[in-house]
């Protein structure tokens, strides 16, 4: 049975990693600690904690390539990433490969922990929502179930990472609403990141890729021109294509 408080720490740094148990533990936390990209999976996959704090610059693999193989897979981990990197290509890599928050060293352990709590919050949120809709969404010959995380359309199954299928969710949930980039960033991604607008249409793109019959002229996901976007059933004759 998974431990609902079990963090994974993945961090190069012991002086950092002993501050984050210190803290966490504080906070009523079950914590360990990888120092590596190798042995991070390797605890996640053994060990199934429900948060990972992912330090992005570690040795051999990094953790760039840590949440890319995370995200690869079924089971959707949250994950908070810690840099000494501030740019803003670094941000926008880490939340497109499909990281939860991002923290730049330094960084206050206080706020860090509250992070720690929002992410947590969101997730039960999410399993909430999605037990008390768990019905099967049919839209076409898009078949979506929520409990079972898995995506068909016209019989055949459909491969998504976590936070596609999250995406493509909470459109057919909302079938016809028009929403907003920055929108869909907080109730996709937990918040809206600033200037991250981007990660949507990326996320988007790739969602045609696998669900449109024709991706540059799509029939689920539309574009509103100057809006954002919104999400049509086969049936529905209304809206803009793009």
């Amino acid at each position: 049975m998974q431990d609902p408080r079990h963090i994974l720490v993945i961090e190069d740094d012991h002086d950092i990693a002993q501050m984050l148990v210190l803290n966490l533990r504080a906070e009523g936390f079950d914590v360990h600690v990888a120092h590596n990209g190798e042995d991070g999976l390797a605890q996640v996959r053994q060990a199934r904690p429900q948060l990972l704090v992912l330090d992005l610059m570690l040795p051999g693999m990094d953790g760039l390539d840590v949440c890319r193989r995370l995200r690869e897979g079924a089971d959707y981990l949250p994950i908070i990433v810690l840099s000494a990197k501030s740019s803003e290509t670094q941000r926008v890599l880490g939340l497109e490969l499909g990281a939860d928050d991002y923290l730049t060293k330094p960084f206050s352990m206080a706020e860090l922990v509250a992070r720690v709590h929002a992410v947590m919050r969101r997730m039960q949120a999410a399993e909430h929502l999605a037990a008390t809709r768990a019905g099967v969404l049919h839209h076409g010959r898009l078949r979506i179930d929520p409990i079972a995380r898995e995506v068909h359309l016209g019989g055949r199954a459909v491969t998504l990472t976590s936070k596609e299928f999250d995406l493509l969710a909470f459109f057919a949930r909302n079938a016809g609403r028009v929403f907003k980039r920055n929108e869909l960033l907080d109730q996709v991604w937990g918040h809206a990141h600033d200037g991250y607008e981007h990660t949507v249409n990326s996320h988007i793109n790739r969602l045609r890729n696998k669900i449109e019959d024709d991706p540059a002229n799509p029939g689920y996901i539309r574009t509103i021109w100057g809006v954002g976007y919104k999400f049509l059933s086969p049936d529905d004759a209304n809206g803009s294509a793009g």
